[in-house]
This record gives C-alpha cells, structure tokens and sequence, in this order.
C-alpha cells in the first residue's frame, strides 16, 4: 500500500474501526494512543473533547511519518458536565438517571495528521433526548451489560435505542465517530480511498 495513502487509526475503540470500514475506508494499522484521559478541573467537555483528540495524535503521529493518522474523542456531555465512561453498574446506573427525560450532546472531536504535516481538527456536536426511563428500564439494560465502558452509559446502536426519543446531527458521532465528518476531512488533506 502506498504510505502516502495509508491511514493509521489511534484509538482503541473497535466501534470506530467499525464505522470506517462500514464507508470502506481500511486502516493499514490501529495504535491506540496511551495518554492521561483525566479531565482537568474547571474544563468544558468541548475543550476536553478536543484536548484529548489533539493529545492522542500527538502520541501516535511522530511515530508514522509519511502516513496520515486519525484519533478521536467522544464525550458526553449534560450541561458542562462531563459524563464519564461506564467502568461499572452503578456508574452506569447514575449516567442514565442523569439522560433520563432529558436533552444532551455527544462532542466528537477529530483529530487527523496528514504525510505533509498538515493538521485539521474539528468538533461535533449531536443533541440527543431520552425519553424519561422507569427503574425497571435503567435496570434490564444494566443487566445486560451493554454499557461496559460506553461513555455516558449507553450504545445507541444497541438496545438503548429504544431510549432516543430525537437525535438532531450525526447519527455515526454517537456511535464513535462522525462519518461524514472524518470522510470530508481525510479529501481535504488529500486521502484518497482505494476503490479497488
């Protein structure tokens, strides 16, 4: 493969492999980039999301010169505050309680290095409504484990679905990484996908 038009991805998360391939964009590699995720005191969850995604290229880019390299940040957010990812049920528990009946917004924040050392960065943001949740609910989809480190608690591309009452923007940022978005900023920086 070209180097010039080989993509690294810097995230552990095999959702984002997922979408990119799902618009047939094939990562030759995927680094995870090992950096401190704690949120600084006082910090929005924007300048976060786009700290993070912006710290995870600075750890992988160097690595991979002559490639272009993708990191991303998804956060949760509900008000300014910052929602962590699930690490257990009674985080997860509290996430939902908090997004139940109420209106909040997934930031994706994208990061990409090009082979010529041009950077683009960008911030997206969906609004999404849940409807407001019984006990029984918040408990069943606990039980079925779904939420293990999710930011915010939840998978829309899972059963949690059924909790959407409006999405308003990217669908695929919810899920890990706006398509459209990531799609737009590799052709700026002159990625183009092998069709063959």
């Amino acid at each position: 493969m070209d180097r010039q038009n080989s993509l690294v991805l810097a995230s552990a998360s095999p959702r984002r492999l997922d979408l990119l391939r799902q618009i047939g964009i094939a990562p030759a590699r995927v680094e995870p980039a090992e950096i401190d995720e704690t949120p600084q005191k006082g910090e929005l969850p924007a300048q976060y999301a786009k700290r993070i995604a912006a710290g995870k290229l600075d750890a992988v880019a160097p690595r991979h010169i002559g490639s272009f390299v993708l990191a991303a940040d998804t956060v949760v957010a509900c008000g300014r505050r910052i929602l962590p990812k699930a690490e257990d049920e009674n985080a997860a528990r509290r996430c939902l309680e908090l997004l139940s009946g109420r209106r909040h917004h997934v930031l994706g924040a994208i990061a990409i290095a090009a082979p010529d050392g041009r950077r683009s960065t960008r911030l997206v943001d969906t609004a999404v409504i849940f409807k407001r949740l019984s006990e029984a609910e918040i408990a069943s989809y606990i039980a079925g484990g779904e939420w293990q480190g999710k930011a915010g608690g939840y998978a829309v591309q899972g059963k949690a679905a059924v909790f959407v009452r409006t999405i308003s923007g990217s669908y695929s940022n919810v899920v890990g990484l706006s398509l459209y978005d990531a799609a737009a900023m590799l052709t700026g920086l002159g990625f183009q996908q092998d069709h063959g």
